[in-house]
């Protein structure tokens, strides 16, 4: 933590060198200081922390001292793979495709800021392709899914309720954390997401001798489109039925105005019941994925289930979380060749 704090000191203690001309030879950790400086006042805190993170973490340590000139598409090509296939600092191997590729947009959006020095960029950044490696994704099959919802409705534990809001409803763990009793109507049936709950890393500068290195926020969810309100199911809705009474600022979880549950203690909790139903090799965000996929198996349209998962397109609805189940191929390829059954 100590050395993330000299970082974050020293970027934004640095005089910024110079401009004029097309100074090639400007180094990519100078303007960078002031790409970070610039976008604190712009973004989250949360995403704040990212850049922060990833340009201290992967960026600065082997291209901070790159100019310019040095930065093609070859050579950003090559720092792309180097950290698919050996990026993780603990040298097990390779980082996750969506960690890489928030650096390449980090990285992408530092050149563009290079302009602002008179600086040209000659990678080509649009040509840089990161190949998707698509990994079976677990969702519970519906027998298994109807053993783990018959023991989160076997009593009136809130932690339970909130799970079962992630299995039938496809909220985020974050967005569990986050509801208050408020973001429920009763009348209507609706349920409205308009919070996210997670712990990021403490980085104020003010705090120089904090003994805590990170702490809870809760801000708006990740992205206009999270915003959103979802029709409750009914027999969700009569088990939130001995909540109508809290405080409109009660968190859900808790049924309390101050105490709440976090992410991490959440998807231990779920740990924790996942193997009082034996099931293995299920984690949180499971839940969203099975729910997302039996929506798609009993017939909803994608243009209703994208906004119900709160997603900016129906593609990535298609792409990142329906998945065909085994039971739904074998019912496609039962059809295959019934006219010859027939005849």
């Amino acid at each position: 933590m100590e050395r993330k704090e000299q970082f974050l000191t020293a970027m934004l203690q640095q005089l910024s060198p110079p401009r004029g001309g097309k100074n090639k030879r400007i180094k990519l950790s100078c303007w960078a200081k002031e790409w970070l400086e610039g976008v604190r006042l712009r973004v989250k805190e949360s995403s704040y922390v990212k850049y922060c993170n990833l340009l201290q973490n992967h960026i600065l340590p082997e291209l901070g001292e790159w100019t310019a000139d040095q930065l093609t598409t070859g050579a950003i090509e090559r720092f792309v793979q180097q950290k698919l296939e050996h990026g993780r600092k603990d040298g097990t191997g390779g980082l996750s495709e969506k960690t890489v590729k928030d650096i390449l947009n980090t990285l992408k959006e530092v050149c563009l800021y290079a302009a602002n020095w008179d600086l040209e960029i000659p990678c080509h950044f649009e040509q840089i392709k990161i190949r998707r490696r698509d990994g079976e994704v677990r969702i519970l099959t519906r027998q298994k899914q109807l053993e783990l919802a018959q023991f989160l409705v076997s009593d009136n534990s809130l932690t339970k309720l909130g799970i079962l809001l992630s299995l039938y409803m496809g909220l985020r763990l974050g967005e569990v954390c986050a509801l208050q009793r408020g973001c429920i109507s009763y009348h209507e049936g609706v349920l409205s997401v308009r919070s996210t709950m997670q712990r990021i890393q403490n980085l104020k500068e003010e705090e120089p001798k904090r003994k805590k290195k990170t702490r809870i926020i809760i801000t708006e969810p990740k992205s206009s489109s999270s915003v959103r309100d979802i029709p409750i199911p009914p027999f969700l809705l009569k088990r939130l039925e001995p909540l109508k009474d809290l405080p409109e600022n009660a968190y859900v979880l808790t049924g309390s105005e101050s105490r709440f549950i976090e992410p991490r203690t959440l998807e231990n909790i779920l740990k924790r019941y996942l193997q009082e139903c034996e099931l293995e090799g299920v984690n949180y965000h499971v839940l969203r994925h099975t729910f997302a996929t039996r929506c798609i198996e009993d017939g909803f349209d994608v243009k209703s289930l994208s906004e119900i998962l709160g997603h900016a397109s129906v593609n990535i609805t298609l792409n990142r979380y329906v998945h065909s189940s085994l039971e739904q191929k074998r019912k496609h390829m039962e059809k295959v060749g019934e006219e010859i059954r027939r005849s």
